[in-house]
């Protein structure tokens, strides 16, 4: 037996178990204590918390699934554990069939074809599609800056191999040019979404920056580690997310920050900065750095957001396409 064959009859083995853990069934079942997964598909109901019910949820969808059937696109980064951009409710399960297989149409699911040999791993139990092609999916419906913040994530976690990502984007398949901008633009330094859209503000402004980057005093003691450093100057940026309001949290940041004031600026920007004042944070910017004001800067940065899941009428736009090819149209919606 080859080591494919062998592998095939592990994953299946491994989905088997799966669905037979999470107790799903065919049919028309209305019993107390079933959950609805979609339309014929139901499993017990088990009250755990958010997560441990979506991967029951997922492991249910393994019985409408043919064999060899991988979970992609934005359902297979979660099960990586990668970090995700503003991801709206109501996103569909994404998987992927084998070219010769039925696509099964459900509410609720997105079924593409594999190309090639299948390569996946288990993560959770479940199957899921090898790094470079979830990411191929994604760039077919999301924008660079989701993109950026997923392969960051990716990156981070040592789950990308260079050489195949490289190969891919030779390629012409679909996606593949919204796949490699948004490549050349990625770190795997980056450690959070927030860190990823700052870097990414900087460099539509044009300000060079290097992320998590080790500061020392004057006289060479560790100062700690900076989200952003900006190229040539000791102006510290970081990103300040909702962490960062906790009581505990603010004490530590507080004692970082006078650690930090005798050698370095440290400056802290929030979501609502970037996205919401983007002009006033870019002048705050330039004064710092004492260069002119140019409000043409800011067009590639409102570019990057209009296109991104940080936009709320990308967020509907995606919904909408999604739930259409599901076969469900919200007319609601689009009134």
């Amino acid at each position: 037996m080859s080591e494919d064959e062998r592998a095939r009859q592990a994953m299946a083995r491994a989905v088997d178990e799966a669905v037979r853990a999470c107790g799903a069934e065919l049919g028309e079942v209305r019993l107390a204590g079933s959950r609805r997964v979609s339309f014929g598909l139901y499993r017990p109901e088990t009250g755990g918390d958010e997560v441990a019910e979506l991967l029951l949820d997922l492991a249910a969808w393994l019985l409408v699934l043919p064999p060899g059937a991988v979970f992609t696109h934005l359902t297979g980064a979660w099960l990586r554990g990668w970090t995700l951009p503003k991801v709206p409710e109501g996103v569909p399960v994404f998987a992927a069939v084998r070219r010769e297989q039925r696509r099964p149409r459900r509410p609720g699911l997105l079924c593409s074809r594999l190309v090639g040999e299948p390569s996946y791993e288990l993560r959770h139990g479940l199957p899921v599609e090898c790094p470079e092609e979830i990411l191929l999916r994604a760039a077919r419906d999301l924008g660079v800056m989701d993109l950026v913040i997923m392969i960051d994530s990716a990156l981070h976690l040592g789950d990308i191999d260079v050489d195949r990502m490289e190969a891919l984007l030779q390629s012409r398949r679909p996606g593949v040019r919204q796949l490699r901008t948004a490549w050349l633009l990625a770190d795997g330094a980056t450690e959070s979404a927030g860190e990823s859209v700052l870097r990414l503000f900087h460099r539509a402004i044009g300000v060079a920056v290097e992320p998590q980057v080790e500061v020392i005093d004057d006289d060479g003691r560790p100062l700690g580690r900076v989200d952003l450093l900006v190229t040539g100057t000791r102006s510290a940026h970081e990103y300040d997310g909702e962490h960062h309001r906790d009581k505990v949290q603010q004490r530590t940041d507080l004692r970082r920050e006078r650690g930090l004031g005798a050698t370095y600026v440290r400056r802290g920007f929030t979501l609502d900065d970037l996205l919401n004042h983007p002009a006033t944070t870019m002048h705050e910017i330039d004064r710092a750095l004492g260069r002119a004001h140019r409000s043409a800067r800011l067009t590639r940065w409102r570019v990057l957001v209009s296109n991104s899941m940080y936009s709320d009428s990308c967020r509907r736009r995606l919904l909408l396409r999604w739930q259409r090819a599901t076969g469900v149209i919200d007319w609601f919606a689009v009134a």
